[in-house]
């Protein structure tokens, strides 16, 4: 592969993905604002998480095995025309006068189902693209237009849920996902992966055993699953119940809303602008334990009710850690798993996260409503610091962390 082949299609295969997540953001927080302040309710939004999550879970196994046997971008291209599809109707339902809670519900679920699909063909597909020594530096780059998109769509969609009628959000999405789409299939050209051409009969009960049975069979991906997973578990309330702390602690403006996911998108810009630049220590481990150390300590901070403009600081310092944690963990996976499982292995990380998180939030969500949201931020830092420490302690861990492990 020339250096200029990978570098254009990487180029491209970004741009698409960016766009369509710009219009997904603004359905997004259009949708959870909208719940937060119509209903200040921790168990609506725990419904809204579940609802988030849940479909995710149960397509994510079906998922992998298409990711590994079909050809990955039209798995993507066919879930973003899922979503636009499911939002488009969403629009004709507010245009008429017709929005009730449980559409967004519906709506939200759909998404799910469609980012279920999606999510493990995008990783899965990166490294047909870019050349194993590279894709540290590009999964940091990636994080960081991410986090731009982050920025920017908080900012738009409350100034634009102050000027159009939430329809037009929503068709806004629309637009966006069909511009991606037209660049998936008309200028982007990524060959199919050799494994997906040839295999033909597709035993889903098979592959899937295959899949766990890799799993189980490599130490590594399953001591590092059970720190993700303990780590999904605690950091569900400085994940969902942020904007719920804020409107209840400072106000039920929507430009604070606004302003803490733009502080957190902000940091999350510079901390893929230190992986790009960086590349964290030489260990990966290390720089995703040390990436926890600093998450905790800045979710136990902000259960003090800072003053707000030391809570947005304390998001900027949270957003930093993250592409800290995401992106050698990305890349581990990248380079640890057999190009063959590869689609599997991402869809089992995304039953995980789509799995313990929500089930977490079936007690904080309630929890919320009883004892003050800043109990559980100073609970869940706390043990966030804990599992960083584990990481770092973890021998086995630290030995496959190493790039030449």
């Amino acid at each position: 592969m020339r250096t200029t082949d990978w570098k254009y299609r990487t180029i491209l295969f970004l741009i698409s993905q960016n766009i369509s997540l710009f219009g997904s953001l603004l359905v997004q927080y259009a949708i959870i604002w909208h719940i937060t302040l119509e209903t200040q309710s921790g168990s609506v939004m725990t419904i809204s998480i579940l609802c988030g999550f849940i479909p995710t879970f149960l397509v994510s196994p079906f998922a992998g095995v298409w990711a590994d046997r079909f050809d990955r971008r039209r798995l993507i291209v066919l879930s973003d025309a899922l979503i636009a599809v499911a939002t488009l109707g969403m629009a004709i339902f507010f245009h008429l006068g017709q929005e009730e809670l449980w559409q967004m519900f519906a709506v939200l679920a759909v998404r799910s189902f469609g980012t279920g699909i999606q999510t493990p063909a995008v990783h899965a597909i990166l490294p047909q693209i870019v050349p194993s020594d590279k894709l540290m530096r590009v999964n940091g780059i990636n994080s960081s237009t991410l986090s731009v998109v982050n920025i920017i769509s908080p900012l738009a969609g409350g100034a634009l849920l102050s000027m159009l009628p939430m329809e037009a959000i929503f068709l806004i999405d629309v637009g966006t996902a069909t511009l991606a789409i037209f660049i998936l299939v008309f200028l982007l050209k990524i060959p199919s992966h050799v494994e997906g051409v040839e295999m033909e009969k597709i035993d889903y009960l098979q592959d899937l055993k295959e899949g766990f049975a890799y799993i189980g069979s490599h130490r590594f991906i399953k001591i590092l699953f059970t720190f993700c997973g303990l780590y999904f578990v605690m950091v569900a309330p400085a994940a969902f119940l942020s904007p719920l702390q804020v409107a209840r602690s400072y106000g039920e403006d929507v430009w604070r809303l606004s302003a803490i996911e733009a502080a957190f998108s902000a940091g999350m810009v510079l901390g893929g602008l230190l992986v790009a630049t960086w590349g964290g220590f030489h260990n990966r481990i290390r720089t995703m334990g040390t990436s926890l150390l600093v998450f905790g300590t800045f979710v136990f901070l902000i259960g003090f009710i800072p003053p707000f403009w030391l809570y947005l600081a304390c998001m900027v310092l949270l957003g930093i850690s993250m592409p800290l944690f995401n992106s050698p963990f990305t890349v581990l996976l990248q380079q640890r798993v057999d190009s063959r499982y590869m689609g599997r292995v991402f869809s089992v990380f995304g039953m995980l996260s789509s799995s313990v998180m929500p089930m977490a939030m079936l007690v904080f969500g309630p929890l919320s409503d009883s004892i003050p949201i800043e109990w559980l931020m100073l609970t869940s830092g706390v043990a966030i610091v804990a599992i960083g420490v584990g990481m770092l302690l973890d021998t086995r861990l630290l030995k496959e962390g190493l790039p030449d492990a």
